[in-house]
């Protein structure tokens, strides 16, 4: 007789997909991660890391997904990573990538070039993505062809070095990603501060846009969590204009001068940003759900401005997310 016994993550594991096991206030993160139930993992916790080169299974019984390559009879890994089932597809999620689009994906990116009819955008992919003249709105929101006047007022749009979040519509032939921003709630992004994670921390959501209302800040902290691995933490608006209603600014959308913030303000968004840092730092994926809660347990225990001491942090990732970190 043998026992079969689980072994829960150690202190110091960084996997992205591992975390989630512990992160017991939200089981419909852990759910919606949930894979086949056999030798390959019944969810995060149990799947096994593979290294490059190391046999997986026999390629007679499964076939050979990404992440992998067939030698002799043996599916093979080709990247460090957890390995992932679907029927008899076998493939393996490497643990540090780039990111990888799909057409739908909300995406921050900043411009790197504007050329003719286009701009060239670093999303934070394998190639830059081109976001095309045609595929933006105008200045008024106006809805009419782009005309050879436009074509010499690109910069007064978006120069370089702006950010911008805009959705992913189609691919080129070479692969690169072709944007538009054709909705209100995409275009420059202003009053703010950019962040950066491992894009495989951000979970597909229904909405990408958050926002946490006072008391976190006067107006409350936005949040886009862009598929990408950027993250853009903002001062805070009301849903009707940051949805184009009433009290839309619609002429000042290609703007390049920040709004006032209050230095209230501007304490909440940094507060904002340091836990989300935190979190990331422990491999931790990101949902909108989370965040706000992490922020509600930092109003409530009124901790001091500015990066959380190491205590607090041991504190705030075992009271919210459930994870043991003390050494």
């Amino acid at each position: 007789m043998f026992v079969i016994k689980t072994v829960p993550p150690s202190s110091t594991q960084t996997f992205a997909d591992d975390m989630p096991a512990t992160h017991r206030k939200h089981q419909i993160e852990i759910d919606a991660m949930q894979v086949d139930e056999d030798e390959y993992g019944a969810g995060p916790s149990k799947r096994t890391i593979v290294t490059p080169g190391e046999i997986i299974t026999s390629s007679k019984e499964y076939m050979r997904g990404h992440g992998t390559y067939v030698e002799e009879v043996n599916v093979v890994s080709s990247v460090t990573g957890t390995i992932e089932r679907v029927n008899k597809l076998i493939s393996v999620k490497p643990v540090r990538s780039k990111y990888t689009p799909e057409v739908g994906d909300l995406v921050i990116g900043r411009i790197v070039e504007v050329g003719p009819q286009r701009w060239r955008v670093d999303a934070n992919g394998r190639q830059d993505a081109v976001l095309m003249l045609s595929s933006v709105n105008l200045p008024g929101g106006v809805q009419r062809r782009k005309i050879e006047s436009d074509a010499l007022k690109m910069r007064e749009f978006l120069a370089e070095g702006d950010l911008l979040v805009a959705e992913v519509q189609a691919f080129f032939g070479d692969g690169a990603m072709s944007l538009h921003t054709r909705s209100l709630k995409y275009g420059k992004l202003r009053n703010g501060q950019l962040l950066t994670v491992p894009p495989q921390l951000i979970r597909r959501l229904k909405s990408h846009f958050h926002h946490i209302p006072p008391p976190c800040g006067p107006s409350g902290v936005d949040i886009i969590l862009g598929l990408n691995g950027f993250i853009w933490v903002s001062s805070g608006t009301s849903q009707e204009k940051r949805e184009g209603g009433e009290g839309f600014d619609s002429e000042g959308v290609y703007s390049d001068k920040n709004d006032d913030i209050t230095p209230e303000g501007r304490q909440a968004i940094s507060s904002v940003a340091n836990l989300i840092k935190v979190l990331a730092d422990q491999g931790i994926p990101l949902t909108d759900t989370l965040i706000e809660e992490a922020s509600n347990w930092m109003n409530q225990n009124q901790l001091p401005i500015g990066p959380l001491v190491k205590n607090d942090e041991q504190r705030l990732l075992a009271e919210v997310v459930g994870v043991d970190v003390t050494e």
